[in-house]
């Protein structure tokens, strides 16, 4: 008689495993495009299916990692919230990340490099990463604000004096990820998406933290505040 080697089981019902390796694709759209084969095919009453194996241990990796920027960024706000003793500064500060996320997907959408836990890790990276550049700036506009400069004078002078650090903290970091972002070397398969991340999140939250951040501490410093605080204390000197 000819019979199956084992009968595997899952809460009381038997299961049948189907596995494959895949070769010249990614996990990811592999396992879509199985997704919707299964989707529209109609089985017997009874049965049931689900996609497994390296695909399920992603997902929950995924869950864990989309986690793990949530609490990379709550705890940056933390350290910045103590060391500028206030809510607010550290809160435009973080608009730098979803800056980042801009550059992040667009060149992966150009690079053709699917999301992968690889991706994740480069975003918690550049989670911490990208604030740098803003709390150079704030930080000095807090300085001269606090030597008696007006708000608007203190961010123009901001953005002139820290150009040319915040270029240059940027270009080393770009420069020193450039060999692992062309994939140069062995394994540079596990190391290509995390450096193409980073150096995409860097370039345009870069550039938007000189443009938009000094918007948003002019507005959302004001609508808090609701007066200039050398206006207040020139009023109470006089």
């Amino acid at each position: 008689t000819e019979g199956p080697a084992e009968i595997r089981r899952s809460d009381g019902g038997r299961v049948a495993l189907i596995e494959a390796n895949i070769v010249g694709r990614d996990l990811g759209s592999v396992s879509d495009d199985i997704q919707a084969i299964l989707d529209s095919t109609r089985f017997p009453v009874g049965f049931d299916y689900s996609v497994g194996g390296q695909r399920q241990e992603m997902e929950r990796s995924f869950d864990s990692l989309r986690l793990a920027i949530l609490l990379a960024v709550f705890m940056v706000y933390l350290v910045m919230a103590s060391q500028f003793e206030s809510l607010l500064h550290p809160f435009v500060i973080l608009f730098a990340v979803p800056f980042s996320i801009i550059g992040a997907i667009g060149i992966l959408f150009l690079t053709r490099t699917p999301v992968s836990i690889v991706v994740l890790i480069g975003g918690i990276l550049l989670a911490g990463i990208v604030v740098n550049n803003a709390i150079i700036l704030i930080d000095y506009t807090n300085r001269l604000r606090r030597a008696g400069k007006a708000k608007v004078e203190a961010l123009r002078e901001a953005c002139l004096v820290r150009l040319r650090p915040i270029l240059m903290t940027t270009s080393t970091t770009v420069l020193g990820l450039l060999p692992m972002a062309l994939g140069l070397g062995e394994g540079a398969e596990l190391r290509t998406p995390m450096a193409l991340t980073v150096v995409g999140g860097l370039l345009t939250s870069t550039l938007l933290t000189l443009i938009v951040i000094p918007a948003l501490y002019l507005l959302l410093d004001f609508r808090k505040r609701g007066a200039d605080p050398e206006a207040v204390a020139e009023a109470a000197a006089t």
